[in-house]
């Protein structure tokens, strides 16, 4: 038992653990973007006015200034330079980048990229023919030029092209902060080189840089923040979060003000075996006395919830919406939801680990879960399985039957073995007054998963001492690839004995039970899901001749 002190109530008012900030140049970018906005609609609106003379007049007198510097190698120069609003050279970057996304399957940055090079685009045509400011007079144009002038569209696009392969491909950090000088390079070559051509204004580059960059920088900040979608090139799923820098420390924090733990490390642990969280091994320290012990956390944030809900949706289009499944509103209900069902399962006298409740690190966005560390405990694969862990495993099950409880995700990764005993971790799908046929898979799956380090004909005869022959044989009719998780099936197949075939050998022969349920709600999602693919496939489309990419 680990003894807690010091709990502390958060004032209101006062930041969470970890604040979901967009940064000091996010906040920059923001004020940047704000501020050339507004004097933008005071200006350009009010065509004619004396603010807008002004700016014209200062306009045309840094480029009458620009003009006297003018010389034949250099012009020569400055043609090649202006290259880099070239469409061709904006293509190259734009393509290269949605298909360095695609490759790395990073979407949601694909998505906020497209939606922001759409969006940008569509600003910079529609404004221009608001304003229909026309190119420099009483200066020589010595560049190509097309449309109107006010924003410079060559350098929206190339600022953003740069931004958007900087913030979708470069880590944050170190590289990061350096790239965003090399960005700023030719931006700036760019706009120079117009301005010498006297192919834009001033105000024309200024407003085109803020809208292809700073207006980027808060975009990717508040949709794809990097706490939450980090840009990262290690190996794993991208359901395993980064638990160092900013979010070690909350993690930390977070324990001590809300259960009174100090944190002395905090390590990833068995990472493979866990899509929909991450799993820690915390050291902590018990009370005043500076004794440590080991506890386990699973650190839940909205991507695991996205990830839950999108799984859902699939399983309920390809089989129908199965009886006991449902998605969660928020993070904060679906780690209640876990901490809630440890507890009546503990009450139940199930051998699951003890809870010691979940801390807040951003409220709605990640939450910790903190429970027992099972020391000295042993996934399946690695223990010596004879008939007493046979029966305990079984003696679970037939437990959970009497309880009316359900696991949901018996496997391998989730079955431990200490001291001969099973113990159950990972109850997030686990349920309350489940339906029969959900609790007749729970069978099916502990059977699998004992068989794989035993026998078949072991697991059955152990089970006839628990169940009867008519509820195995139910079981076994009960089950399909769609009710075995993920590991469980690769675990079997790699086997190679058919564990479940013979199985059904030795039990009663009994129908299949049906599953799949078509259902009005079913036919819905189906022709909905093609409707928004349709939709999606014709607004990629056309926001890729809109922005100039096809």
């Amino acid at each position: 038992m680990v003894s807690r002190t010091g709990r502390r109530r958060r004032p209101s008012g006062e930041a969470p653990p970890l604040p979901h900030p967009i940064n000091a140049s996010g906040w920059f970018s923001l004020g940047i973007a704000t501020a050339i906005a507004l004097v933008w609609l005071l200006l350009y609106l009010g065509t004619g006015t004396s603010p807008f003379r002004a700016v014209v007049r200062a306009d045309m007198a840094i480029l009458e200034q620009i003009e006297q510097l003018r010389t034949d190698v250099l012009t020569g120069v400055m043609l090649d330079l202006h290259a880099l609003g070239s469409q061709w050279l904006v293509r190259a970057l734009r393509w290269g980048t949605l298909l360095a996304l695609l490759v790395l399957r990073r979407f949601r940055h694909l998505a906020v990229f497209l939606g922001l090079t759409l969006a940008v685009t569509a600003v910079t045509a529609t404004s221009s023919l608001a304003v229909g400011r026309l190119r420099p007079v009483g200066v020589e144009i010595l560049g190509s030029w097309d449309g109107y002038s006010h924003p410079s569209a060559p350098v929206a696009a190339l600022g953003l092209s740069l931004m958007g392969a900087l913030y979708t491909l470069v880590p944050a950090g170190t590289w990061r902060n350096r790239a965003k000088w090399l960005v700023a390079v030719p931006v700036v070559v760019l706009s120079v080189s117009r301005l010498y051509l006297a192919v834009d204004h001033p105000s024309d580059v200024l407003v085109g840089a803020v809208l292809g960059m700073a207006v980027p920088v808060v975009a990717f900040r508040v949709f794809t923040p990097n706490e939450i979608f980090p840009v990262s090139y290690r190996r794993g799923r991208t359901a395993h979060l980064d638990i160092g820098g900013p979010r070690g420390e909350a993690i930390a924090l977070a324990l001590y003000q809300q259960l009174g733990l100090t944190l002395v490390d905090v390590q990833p642990f068995h990472l493979e075996g866990s899509a929909g969280s991450t799993p820690l091994l915390l050291r902590v320290s018990r009370g005043g006395d500076g004794e440590e012990a080991q506890l386990f956390g699973k650190l839940y944030a909205r991507a695991h919830l996205r990830s839950d809900r999108w799984y859902k949706l699939g399983r309920a289009i390809r089989y129908g919406r199965l009886e006991d499944e449902g998605t969660f509103s928020s993070v904060r209900r679906l780690v209640e939801y876990e901490d809630y069902l440890l507890r009546v399962m503990g009450d139940a006298g199930l051998p699951v680990p003890l809870s010691y409740g979940f801390v807040e690190i951003t409220p709605e966005r990640e939450y910790l879960l903190v429970t027992e560390f099972l020391a000295g405990a042993v996934e399946l694969d690695a223990a010596e399985v004879d008939d007493g862990v046979i029966d305990s495993g079984l003696a679970v099950v037939r437990r959970m039957w009497d309880t009316g409880l359900a696991h949901r995700d018996l496997k391998p990764a989730n079955v431990l073995v200490r001291d001969g005993k099973v113990l159950l971790i990972d109850l997030a799908f686990a349920t309350v007054r489940p339906s029969p046929w959900r609790q007749a898979v729970d069978l099916t799956n502990m059977m699998l998963t004992l068989a794989l380090r035993s026998s078949a004909e072991q697991v059955y005869e152990r089970a006839l001492l628990l169940f009867s022959p008519e509820d195995i044989a139910e079981a076994l009719a009960a089950s399909r690839s769609v009710t075995i998780p993920s590991q469980l099936r690769q675990r079997l197949a790699s086997d190679g004995r058919n564990l479940l075939g013979r199985l059904c050998q030795l039990a009663p022969r009994r129908p299949p039970i049906a599953i799949q349920r078509w259902s009005i709600r079913r036919i819905g999602l189906f022709l909905g899901v093609l409707a928004a693919v349709a939709f999606a496939l014709g607004l990629f489309a056309a926001s890729l001749r809109t922005t100039g990419l096809l």
